[in-house]
Formats: C-alpha cells, sequence, structure tokens
C-alpha cells in the first residue's frame, strides 16, 4: 500500500447543487479523492485537514468510460473515486462555504 499525504488523498470536493445541500442538511459532504484511498486513509485526512469527527465514510468508484472514434478508442470520462462525509452533528466544514 502506498503512503499517501492527506493533501494527496483529497483531490477535490465536489460543489454541485446536491452536495451543497447535504453538507447543509445532513452534514454529508463529497470529496474527489485518489484512486489508491481507502475508506480509512480518507476519514484521518478529513479529520486532519478540516478539524472535524468523521463518522461515516462512504466510497464511490466510477470507471472510465470509451468511445470509438474511427479507428480509435478514446477515453471520454477519467476513473474517479468519490468520497461521501458523514461528520458530527453540530460540526462543519467552513471551507465549503455552507
Amino acid at each position: 500500500m502506498v503512503k499517501l499525504s492527506d493533501y494527496q488523498i483529497l483531490v477535490r470536493p465536489i460543489t454541485t447543487e446536491k452536495s451543497m445541500r447535504d453538507a447543509r442538511i445532513n452534514r454529508k459532504y463529497a470529496f474527489v479523492v485518489d484512486i489508491r484511498a481507502n475508506k480509512l486513509q480518507v476519514a484521518e485526512a478529513v479529520a486532519e485537514v478540516f478539524d472535524v469527527d468523521v463518522e461515516q465514510v462512504n466510497i464511490i468508484r466510477y470507471i472510465p468510460k470509451f468511445r470509438v472514434i474511427g479507428r480509435n478508442v478514446a477515453r471520454t470520462r477519467p476513473a474517479i473515486k468519490k468520497a461521501i462525509i458523514t461528520i458530527a452533528e453540530g460540526q462543519r466544514i467552513e471551507e465549503f462555504g455552507v
């Protein structure tokens, strides 16, 4: 297993309307995380970077999509891993602006 730093694990936050609503109402924050990271590493990274208590981590893996263009095969969507983090009651991540 490769040792990743906290900032390598958390690639970027997901700031869609649905994720912002979940952050405001359900205390669930969405991040794109490194493909190699597991749930424990993601929980530790969020706890260290944002100074919150993580209750639950759900991971969703998106496989890449390919499309045939002429004789070539092109990747139209890259492989990503998304993490939905639930934090403790009464806490919030200020960087999300919710």
